[in-house]
């Protein structure tokens, strides 16, 4: 199981001249720490986090061969981590939408239960057999339309969660800078902060 759900997760990107630009959208004019990333550069980075789970640890190890392509790293890392921001506070506010939209669905059903429970037997004969259908057909009815947001309340939540976890891990991992001469050992840790771009 440990196998199947590593605590730790490496990164491998490897910054050189000729591969630096392939990891943005070469549509995009900006500065390179301003640049949207590739689609596939973003996958990559995805399906190297696919069995990641909350309590995962997430590492960037770049290769680096000299300092000409060390020079790349901090506006590359300023970009990776710039674009999991903005990713997990879309899908913060995903999430509160998702909140907002359960809790009115309650909401709209418990008054149609108050409707079913407390108005309808005002306007039936209380020694009606009537009675009995409708009142017994509105206790199903009840169970069955607090189903759907209840169940969205309690087990729905995990999902989103997990996404807006593993977007924070991106977007605040450690990066380690290591040298093509299988040097991984030998690590040299530099952290990047995310700055807010006004």
């Amino acid at each position: 199981m440990n196998e199947s759900f590593p605590k730790k997760i490496n990164i491998f990107i490897s910054v050189d001249v000729q591969t630096i630009n392939t990891y943005f959208n070469a549509h995009d004019p900006a500065p390179l720490y301003k640049r949207q990333l590739s689609h596939q550069f973003e996958q990559y980075i995805l399906n190297n986090i696919t069995h990641a789970k909350r309590f995962s640890i997430i590492f960037y190890k770049l290769k680096c061969s000299n300092d000409i392509e060390r020079q790349y790293t901090q506006p590359l890392m300023y970009a990776i981590k710039r674009h999991f921001t903005e990713k997990k506070a879309l899908r913060e506010a995903e999430f509160r939408r998702f909140k907002k939209r359960s809790f009115m669905l309650l909401a709209m059903s418990l008054i149609v239960i108050v409707l079913c429970h407390g108005v309808f037997p005002l306007f039936l004969n209380s020694n009606s057999q009537f009675q009995t259908i409708i009142l017994t057909s509105s206790d199903i009815f009840s169970w069955v339309i607090l189903w759907k947001p209840i169940d969205k309340l309690i087990f729905d939540w995990n999902p989103h969660l997990k996404d807006i976890s593993i977007l924070h891990k991106l977007s605040t991992a450690e990066v380690m800078i290591i040298n093509n001469a299988k040097e991984a050992e030998k690590k040299e840790s530099v952290m990047f902060a995310v700055q807010q771009v006004v």
